[in-house]
């Protein structure tokens, strides 16, 4: 389990940097933070120790009776913001729990705000989480990587099938976990050791090498590389 520090973000999108020595740099932007800490979970009481962030606004009437009670349980007041020329009611859009050691979660205290600059720098490698694009219902190509059937020896009809599910009579049924097409993407999914390529601080912009996980807007999670690799 990744016990390191990390923010609540929205993944805005892909583009590219130019170093110094003129390579490029293909990265994802990701708008972390600002996260605001909710509650605090404590060994004693709860058991294990955490931090409840929340982050991003949505109209309040959107929001479902059960976290208006919890946010207002918490001090999270509602703000009046105006929008499309009248004024509306916001709450916070996303609430997501950090677990972290004691001794770190200690260091923070309720209402509190962490933003991109309080977390990440340069060159830090992070994880991370989100819901990956779905793709729909796929075929064992897409789904599962597959080679193919054979194309010789009067093949026909076959070549993107997944061949044989099953034996004739041991044990005569398909096992379970067999690879066959099905519902492809839409799943929690974490890349892991990705390197902080550049901190825009006064726009909470984190610019990540490589691939974030989920579409454009998606909501993620970036916390500190839990792997000790060549790359953590």
């Amino acid at each position: 389990m990744n016990t390191n520090l990390g923010l609540i973000g929205r993944k805005l999108g892909c583009t590219q940097l130019f170093t110094d020595s003129g390579a490029v740099v293909r990265v994802t932007v990701v708008e972390v933070g600002p996260c605001k800490v909710v509650r605090k979970r404590t060994e004693e009481k709860d058991g294990y120790s955490a931090l409840q962030l929340s982050f991003g606004e949505k109209r309040a009437k959107n929001v479902n009776k059960p976290l208006k009670g919890y946010f207002a349980k918490n001090g999270v007041e509602t703000k009046k913001e105006t929008r499309k020329g009248r004024e509306v009611d916001v709450l916070p859009e996303v609430l997501k729990e950090i677990r972290l050691p004691a001794a770190e979660a200690a260091k923070f205290e309720v209402g509190q705000v962490l933003t991109a600059a309080d977390v990440f720098k340069v060159g830090q490698f992070v994880d991370a989480t989100g819901l990956s694009r779905g793709r729909g219902f796929s075929g064992v190509f897409r789904r599962h990587n597959f080679a193919g059937f054979v194309t010789t020896h009067g093949t026909h009809e076959y070549k993107r099938h997944g061949g044989s599910i099953g034996t004739n009579m041991t044990p005569g049924r398909t096992l379970p976990g067999l690879k066959m097409p099905g519902q492809h993407g839409n799943k929690r999914t974490t890349q892991i050791n990705l390197k902080v390529a550049e901190v825009i601080a006064d726009k909470n912009l984190v610019l990540i090498e490589g691939s974030v996980p989920g579409s454009r807007n998606q909501i993620v999670t970036i916390r500190g590389a839990v792997k000790n690799g060549k790359h953590a």
